[in-house]
């Protein structure tokens, strides 16, 4: 298992719902020996901490963290003209025949089609998709196929297909635009980490996101209090952008 694979699994195993399957597997193996006190606080911990993350309120406040850095970075960025639109991989899975002939849309699609409204309005006049995927088909050309549904014509779209995390997807960009001018598109909670990286890279990128998360506004009060598979993998998405961002010095690698 390569590092890559083996972080995310790390921060996927310390989130629920997977640290609720661990904190009841560590408290059964305490009861075997006797631990039975020691038993009920990990599993108290592990039910508190599925609990908190699925508080709307809570993840209000992780993703704020994130997103309002992103809005701070949109603000300043011009609103044309670029060499190119980037669009960073995860909007998209690609298809996997005979079980799922087709490429289908995941919660972050709103990259795509972000990408296509913004070639629309001239930001650039060509887009680079960029993600990898399987033998049968990439990310990229999973991008493309919906990216020409929208109206972009197939010769103004520029596959990168190999990179399979967002260091890659830059390392991968930067040899194909080199210093050119990057409107940059990915969702708002991963734009903090994806600009720090093509920084590091010595792109001239610049932020245009999309996939906002719904704002507290949009719901009822009550809703605020009871915990909510939304609230839960909204908190989920936030701390592992943080996290990321915070502990993986792997980026480092991408400094020229």
């Amino acid at each position: 298992m390569n590092t890559v694979y083996f972080l995310k699994l790390l921060v996927q195993m310390a989130l629920p719902p997977a640290s609720l399957a661990i904190g009841l597997l560590v408290a059964g193996m305490l009861m075997l020996v006797g631990l039975r006190r020691l038993a009920r606080v990990v599993v108290a911990l592990a039910i508190a901490e599925l609990l908190v993350l699925a508080l709307p309120p809570v993840a209000d406040v992780l993703m704020a963290s994130l997103q309002n850095q992103t809005r701070a970075h949109a603000e300043a960025s011009p609103a044309c003209c670029y060499d190119v639109i980037v669009v960073l991989g995860g909007g998209i899975a690609p298809a996997m025949p005979p079980l799922i002939p087709d490429p289908h849309l995941t919660d972050s699609a709103d990259r795509i089609w972000h990408a296509a409204r913004l070639f629309h309005r001239r930001v650039a006049p060509r887009i680079i998709v960029s993600g990898g995927g399987s033998a049968e088909m990439s990310e990229a050309v999973a991008m493309r196929m919906f990216l020409t549904d929208l109206g972009v014509p197939a010769e103004a779209i520029t596959l990168e297909g190999t990179s399979l995390n967002t260091i890659e997807n830059i390392r991968q960009v930067r040899a194909m635009v080199k210093d050119g001018r990057i409107a940059l598109v990915t969702s708002a909670s991963h734009m903090p980490r994806a600009l720090r990286l093509a920084r590091t890279a010595g792109l001239n990128v610049a932020a245009f996101p999309t996939d906002w998360a719904v704002p507290e506004e949009e719901r009822f009060w009550w809703q605020n209090w009871v915990p909510s598979l939304d609230a839960l993998s909204t908190s989920s998405a936030a701390l592992i952008e943080i996290i990321a961002n915070t502990f993986d010095r792997r980026g480092d690698s991408l400094a020229l």
